[in-house]
């Protein structure tokens, strides 16, 4: 039913915004559709709306695997940082690179998945994320998302608030993608330059920097704070590692950077800026996390 197949990039927009993890959305897509497809064709034919159907099924798959994800997460070596995603254009193995198709290719980037935004969504309950994302975000009427959760309509509008307070009390700022560019830019040279003074210049006096290695490989177990620690920090890393790349790259709808080791993405970090200020760097090393990056081609030279 090429209809049901049709529906398949709404339901990995749907689940890696519920989840944070683009391999965990897919492998949901995929729990989803064996189950449609585990059924006679007239127990499909009797259901009167296949996409509604589906996205039932996709949410309760993304509300048990929201559920597990907490106790893996508590065994998680380091800090924990949603999977980063690159800008659709970058994909050799997307629609126009006629290729394989990859499943990020499939994520629309807009600032649901911005990555302060997607930090702040791993704050919440499971029922909180899945009310929040469906209502808000895919306006889902709340008797549906109901019908997900098992929970009266009123019940998932309560849940849906308290998500929403949470996003307003993080106060995630709103900047332009060109002026981020140019930050991020002058980020880059003073990084490449080791200029630690202009680093501390660009990054806010209490910014944040979180790695996340996953225990695979080294990266600080605990947010760097402040920015004089910060740019210390960096610069000692590219000391350790004068082979490395940097590259510009939009990184979950955002300017960031991606730096390469011999043609690998071995680092991925996206910016959240107050002004003209970085306060939060998210640094993603985890090479399980980077795969998409490096199988799909997402590599090429820096833009000017």
């Amino acid at each position: 039913m090429p209809a049901v197949l049709g529906e398949r990039r709404r339901l990995v927009n749907v689940a890696y915004r519920l989840l944070g993890s683009l391999t965990e959305a897919e492998d949901a897509v995929q729990e989803t559709y064996a189950r449609w497809y585990a059924m006679s064709r007239r127990q499909q034919e009797a259901i009167e709306s296949p996409g509604a159907w589906l996205t039932t099924v996709a949410g309760r798959v993304c509300l048990d695997l929201l559920g597990s994800a907490r106790v893996r997460r508590e065994r998680y070596v380091g800090e924990w940082i949603p999977e980063p995603l690159p800008d659709r254009t970058e994909w050799i193995g997307g629609q126009d690179g006629g290729g394989r198709q990859d499943p990020a290719d499939r994520v629309t980037l807009d600032e649901s998945v911005n990555m302060a935004f997607l930090v702040v969504l791993e704050s919440m309950t499971p029922a909180e994320r899945v009310a929040f994302i469906l209502h808000d975000v895919f306006r889902y009427p709340f008797a549906e998302v109901g019908g997900i959760l098992g929970r009266t309509p009123a019940a998932c509008r309560q849940l849906a608030s308290s998500a929403r307070r949470q996003v307003r009390a993080a106060h995630v700022p709103a900047v332009a993608a060109t002026g981020q560019a140019d930050v991020v830019r002058r980020f880059k040279e003073a990084w490449e330059s080791q200029d630690i003074q202009a680093l501390v210049g660009l990054l806010a006096p209490d910014a944040t920097m979180i790695a996340d290695g996953g225990g695979l490989v080294g990266a600080a177990l605990r947010p760097v704070e402040g920015g004089e620690r910060i740019a210390q920090y960096l610069a000692h890393f590219a000391g350790k590692a004068p082979g490395l790349t940097l590259l510009e790259r939009t990184v979950n709808g955002r300017p960031g950077l991606v730096a390469q080791s011999s043609g690998t993405t071995v680092n991925v970090a996206a910016f959240g800026l107050a002004g003209t200020r970085i306060t939060h760097i998210w640094a993603v090393r985890n090479p399980e996390k980077l795969r998409p990056w490096n199988e799909s081609g997402a590599s090429g030279t820096a833009r000017a």
